[in-house]
């Protein structure tokens, strides 16, 4: 008992001052419609009662907590017996999950970003691999693993330690090009642009018709060179350059290649004049206010800049384009998403499985997704108009980039990649004074 006063005297002292620090919560949404009335299974016999306890990423007030909590509502009542304790841990579960669990707390199920809780939380969780060859009430009938993303699968394989599948992933993103549609139509485009020729030809029509192709800020510039050389060397390079000591890898003509194509976009005058200057958020108001086209950002802008743009804005979304003599192609891109876990000391494993299917399939995957202007999990659930065209960008990737093709995961290093992007963007430095200022770190 001591022990559990102990952690939970722990968590809260945490939680007090994380949220000190933080900002003010957003306003109380209005309250979520009831779900429909739901078919119920034969109540258990007595004694075959079941308690779960859920820890969330979501703050309480977050459209994604509003679904869930419906879902799990909707699950408690088509399952007599089951239920499930949930707690709104808000970003703080990053400090509070591994404390409360060491101590014994009971934590059944618990989610955060597929890198943190495979590589962080990795020795909790279960190994999940025979539960997605099971077929679910709401599968019809065919093996979950055939009924989600397989870019997802692959995901959370490619962080855990032994290839194993330990999670489920829900809320995916992809970083690629959001664009204006009607801005397209305008300048006579037809079809989204695959290569980088098609690329170039497409900033032409918009700058030609009157609009500026591109913006970027601060906050997410550093892609633009990042996945395009990954686009000529592949998912790894980036990462290599930006941790290589002997500078030798800027040399490497790929580096400078890369840095000429952003050149090329600023000399022909397809970024926003105030690109070089822009400190997020002011890239994606840009977007907002259509006074530019397209901005290289995740999938999730449609939902964060909703208040401003309405749903009724015409969002296309399209990857970054393949460049001549590369490595890889549309098929490549950065992605993720939100995934659950079940802790392997879980009493009832079966059961919180089935929950989790039950979020991420059929009506609660189709309804976080509306709810959030996100991407649903399932294959067979309707997207977001808003995100219609980005279903065919996740149904062909095959290759993951790490975020910005790993051109800031030097913490030293990517600040300055960043600083000189931006400056490349804007057009007062040359691709051979970005490259001489990377290597020297200026």
């Amino acid at each position: 008992m001591k022990r559990l006063f102990s952690v939970l005297a722990l968590v809260l002292s945490i939680s007090i001052v994380l949220a000190a620090c933080g900002s003010p919560a957003p306003a109380e949404p209005a309250p979520a419609a009831p779900a429909a009335p739901a078919e119920t299974a034969p109540a258990p016999a007595d004694g075959d009662s079941i308690h779960l306890v859920y820890w969330s990423m979501w703050n309480n007030t977050e459209p994604q907590a509003q679904v869930l909590e419906q879902g799990i509502r909707d699950f408690e009542a088509r399952n007599p017996g089951v239920t499930v304790e949930i707690n709104w841990a808000g970003r703080e579960i990053r400090q509070t999950l591994s404390p409360a669990i060491d101590n014994g707390m009971q934590i059944d199920i618990f989610d955060e970003d597929t890198q943190r809780v495979n590589e962080n939380w990795g020795n909790y969780i279960l190994n999940l691999e025979k539960y997605y060859e099971e077929s679910y009430p709401t599968t019809d009938g065919v093996p979950y693993k055939d009924v989600v993303m397989p870019a997802l699968q692959s995901l959370s394989r490619s962080f855990s330690a032994d290839g194993g599948l330990y999670t489920v992933g829900y809320q995916p993103f992809a970083f690629i090009f959001m664009y204006n549609k009607d801005h397209f139509a305008d300048a006579g485009i037809a079809s989204v642009p695959k290569t980088w020729e098609e690329f170039l030809d497409a900033c032409e029509k918009l700058k030609a018709a009157g609009y500026t192709p591109l913006t970027s800020d601060n906050e997410y510039i550093s892609g633009l060179f990042g996945y395009h050389l990954a686009k000529l060397k592949g998912p790894d390079f980036g990462t290599d350059l930006v941790n290589d000591a002997s500078g030798a890898l800027w040399d490497d003509p790929a580096v400078l290649e890369a840095a000429k194509a952003i050149e090329a976009l600023a000399a022909n005058g397809y970024f926003d004049r105030n690109a070089e200057g822009n400190i997020w958020p002011a890239g994606q108001q840009d977007i907002a206010i259509g006074t530019v086209t397209m901005y290289l950002n995740g999938t999730w802008l449609v939902n964060e800049i909703m208040g401003s743009t309405g749903p009724e804005f015409p969002w296309g979304s399209f990857n970054y384009p393949a460049v001549s003599g590369g490595v890889s192609g549309i098929e490549a891109a950065n992605y993720g998403s939100q995934v659950f876990a079940i802790n392997k000391d879980c009493a009832h494993p079966d059961k919180a499985f089935e929950l989790l299917v039950h979020l991420t399939t059929g009506e609660w995957d189709a309804k976080l997704a509306q709810e959030s202007f996100g991407v649903p999990v399932a294959g067979t659930t309707d997207w977001p108009v808003q995100l219609s065209e980005a279903k065919a960008v996740f149904e062909s990737l095959t290759t993951l980039y790490p975020w910005v093709a790993g051109v800031e995961s030097n913490t030293d290093v990517g600040p300055v990649v960043r600083q000189n992007v931006q400056r490349l963007a804007g057009g007062s430095i040359t691709a051979e004074q970005f490259v001489a200022n990377c290597k020297s770190g200026t």
